[in-house]
């Protein structure tokens, strides 16, 4: 009887949550469409790809257009006779400038097309890390779903013991004190529910807060889930692939790149720049206050002109001797990401791993605390137990079974973190993840 009731609620909690629930595949997708950092880093994108353009400008003409009309009006008095001309004038001038050696502009338009590339790198980092985020948010929410209905469970059995220690009381088979163990469980539990709902509705804010509207039902795990270690199964693979392809890592090489042309570009300052420049002149006035004839001309002029910078005050000296110490703190924050992104990624693995053998190892327990439960509940019906005993397997029981779904979260989680942490994480393998529940 107790079996059937515990399976039935169980069996309905599941039941009900699984009822129109939406996957981990699809809490991703809202989150794409609404997570506020993620549009944060696609407008950070869009906006660092604008780089290249403008840096490019350097390298390109400069053409210019500007004219000019006057009217004058000239009045004139002599022996008392006033006389009246009215003249106007009017020209414009095209101008063209094309570098021919600037150094500097070189250096910057390299440096936009690297910030660019560090742009794509961070946007590249955002989304894994929203991957990650969406994983960690859903698998929380069914870690504090399952919580949630082992206290439910845990309460009714202990419910049931409770009438039981007060029906063997009052036939005289029982003392008080069981029944005083009984009710000091049952009102645990029911404290212990009142939390376990809490923390279910903090988890569920936290992840509304990724995809902007309340989930709803998620679809759970699959029961009977069989978990794989991670391949390669070494770490040295892992951590190596962490130093070398994590996008926080690229990102920071890539700032080191913009640091040393910074260097150049500054040092370019003292170098002579060369221009080829064209302009074209028209001029038209119907005549001026010293001549009542009007007169056109065209002018046309092409050239080089150069520049050769003598003295500036050290402001150049003192600019690359700044670019240097910035290349030296980038340097020292490429070592910092490397350091960071092998750290993680062994952290995460050794989490796998971990998660791995203590899976194996609560499927194990599990199986003693049932046994253990059922033997202590057959030994208080034939008086070799008492109540506490009984209680005491009920508890470890259930909190093998909880201990077990979250290594198994947590477990799923760390594979994710490990992949993004040598730089490999892509929606594939969410969809791969997605795959073990329950659709």
């Amino acid at each position: 009887m107790r079996k059937s009731v515990i399976a039935t609620l169980l069996a309905g909690s599941v039941l009900s949550l699984n009822a129109f629930a939406i996957d981990l595949m699809q809490v991703y997708r809202e989150a794409l469409a609404n997570d506020a950092p993620y549009a944060s880093a696609r407008a950070q994108l869009a906006a660092g790809q604008e780089r290249s353009t403008q840096a490019r400008a350097g390298l390109l003409p400069t053409i210019g257009v500007g004219g000019s009309y006057n009217r004058s009006d000239l009045e004139s008095t002599a022996g008392g006779i006033t006389a009246g001309r009215d003249f106007s004038s009017r020209g414009y001038t095209v101008s063209l400038s094309q570098p021919l050696f600037r150094l500097a502009n070189w250096e910057q338009y390299q440096q936009g097309r690297l910030a660019v590339a560090a742009s794509e790198a961070q946007f590249a980092q955002v989304q894994q890390d929203l991957i990650v985020r969406v994983a960690a948010a859903y698998f929380d929410v069914l870690a504090s779903q399952d919580a949630l209905a082992t206290v439910q469970a845990q309460k009714a059995a202990i419910t049931e013991q409770l009438a039981s220690a007060k029906r063997n009381f009052e036939v005289g088979t029982a003392t008080i004190t069981d029944t005083h163990e009984a009710q000091a469980r049952y009102d645990l539990a029911v404290a212990q529910e009142f939390a376990a709902q809490n923390d279910l509705e903090i988890k569920r804010s936290a992840l509304q807060q990724i995809i902007g509207k309340p989930a709803g039902a998620l679809a759970t795990l699959r029961p009977g889930l069989k978990l794989t270690t991670p391949e390669p199964a070494n770490v040295d693979a892992w951590v190596q692939s962490a130093e070398q392809q994590n996008y926080g890592v690229l990102g920071q090489q890539l700032a080191l790149e913009i640091a040393q042309r910074e260097i150049r570009k500054n040092r370019a300052g003292h170098y002579p720049t060369v221009d080829l420049v064209a302009s074209r002149g028209h001029s038209n006035q119907t005549g001026s206050a010293t001549s009542p004839t009007g007169s056109v001309s065209d002018n046309t002029t092409i050239g080089v002109q150069w520049s050769v910078p003598i003295f500036a005050g050290f402001a150049i000296d003192s600019r690359v001797r700044e670019a240097i110490a910035l290349e030296d703190k980038t340097r020292s924050d490429l070592e910092n990401a490397r350091r960071t992104a092998a750290q993680g990624a062994r952290q995460a693995f050794l989490g796998v791993n971990a998660g791995l053998a203590q899976i194996r190892a609560l499927e194990a327990a599990e199986l003693s605390s049932q046994s253990a439960l059922e033997s202590n509940r057959l030994g208080y019906q034939v008086g070799v137990r008492i109540n506490i005993d009984v209680l005491n397997a009920q508890q470890q029981l259930f909190s093998t079974r909880r201990d077990l779904s979250r290594a198994r979260y947590e477990t799923i989680v760390n594979g994710l973190r490990l992949k993004s942490a040598a730089g490999i994480l892509k929606e594939e393998d969410l969809a791969t993840v997605n795959a073990l529940l329950q659709q």
